[in-house]
């Protein structure tokens, strides 16, 4: 035996279909898909599609809730790091450091919602910090060093209830 005698056992390989060749091979005109459509087409993907019938997906009820829009995204600004900014000099320990301070001084790149401050690190320096959030350990660790830790509030309107807005019209034209 030769590599060129290998050959398959016979009867093991069948030959593929050549579709598209006349009526006489059974397998013209539509090449065994049919006729018209997407789905005599190559690629088809019709994912949920029920036949007219309303999807599964759409019959059941939704359900959840996302809290999503109403999280934050803040920095987060260590002791260490504030630490490291006041010893090469890029903020001054004895004025009241804000969240534009600590942007501009680039200790954070961005403050997008706000700043936090973290308890990872040790602060030397007595400070007085202007930020949105801060941990206890971090506000302890700052008042510790003798500095103060004063909370940005932030100011949004009230929500009010369904029917509040009517009522309170209502009230007002009485």
């Amino acid at each position: 035996m030769k590599l060129n005698e290998l050959q398959p056992k016979a009867g093991s390989v069948k030959g593929r279909m050549r579709v598209g060749r006349g009526i006489g091979s059974g397998k013209g005109k539509t090449s065994g898909s049919g006729q018209k459509g997407q789905k005599s087409r190559s690629g088809v993907a019709i994912k949920g599609f029920e036949g007219g019938q309303m999807p599964l997906a759409r019959r059941l009820p939704k359900f959840g809730f996302s809290n999503k829009k109403f999280s934050t995204n803040l920095v987060e600004l260590t002791l260490e790091r504030l630490q490291r900014a006041i010893d090469t000099k890029k903020l001054d320990a004895k004025k009241e450091i804000t969240e534009d301070m600590l942007v501009d001084a680039g200790v954070i790149s961005r403050k997008r919602d706000g700043v936090k401050l973290l308890a990872s690190g040790a602060l030397k320096d007595k400070v007085n910090l202007k930020i949105t959030k801060a941990t206890a350990g971090a506000t302890q660790a700052v008042e510790k060093a003798g500095g103060k830790v004063t909370l940005i509030e932030k100011v949004v309107a009230p929500v009010k209830k369904r029917g509040e807005k009517e009522a309170a019209g209502k009230k007002t034209a009485k």
